[in-house]
């Protein structure tokens, strides 16, 4: 995947390098798990992380469409559904996760950033004084809800296996060990 230029790049590619990033720190907190491990949920709440890629994966498939004006609607059953994995593997759900990521981007990148989003009225959690957000307003939102559950899965993974986020972006980019920098490797690798 090409980095985005978030230091010069217009608007549109700073906020897009913004989600990249908090995507991709939700993708690292799964590196090198098994798919029994991603569906574990060993913390005190319900979530795992491979439900949170998939619960992120219909939030940005849900936005995406309300974007286009394709509101579809959901009630809360659904929406607690998408925290639960199924019998998805690890890699169904990653493709799943780039597949939406698509999705956005491709409509992001087509929209304006000023373009009214109407905000559906039967979502009980969405404000009832306005009626429509923007392009811009929903991307920022989007990188505030990948970050959140970014910062939910590194503590789920931490308690899996004690893998922090920093040995696992060491690990995934191939950093070197330095000092007290370790990529992360699995326990048996440790020696």
């Amino acid at each position: 995947m090409t980095k985005r230029n978030t230091l010069s790049g217009d608007e549109r590619e700073v906020l897009l390098g913004f989600l990249d990033a908090q995507r991709e720190a939700l993708r690292n907190a799964v590196y090198g798990l098994t798919g029994a491990e991603a569906k574990q949920a060993p913390s005190a709440s319900a979530l795992s992380v491979g439900g949170l890629l998939k619960h992120v994966a219909a939030v940005e498939r849900e936005w995406a469409g309300m974007i286009r004006g394709e509101h579809q609607g959901k009630d809360a059953e659904v929406h607690a559904a998408s925290f639960q994995c199924g019998e998805s593997s690890l890699e169904e759900l990653l493709a799943d996760y780039a597949e939406a990521a698509s999705q956005t981007d491709e409509t992001v990148s087509a929209a304006s950033l000023d373009d009214p989003v109407p905000v559906p009225k039967d979502v009980p959690w969405f404000p009832k004084d306005i009626e429509a957000w923007n392009v811009r307003w929903v991307l920022l939102h989007l990188i505030e809800e990948t970050a959140r559950h970014a910062g939910h899965a590194d503590v789920v993974r931490e308690t899996i296996d004690g893998a922090q986020a920093i040995e696992l972006l060491a690990a995934v980019e191939g950093w070197p060990e330095q000092g007290f920098v370790k990529p992360w490797r699995r326990a048996a690798e440790r020696g």
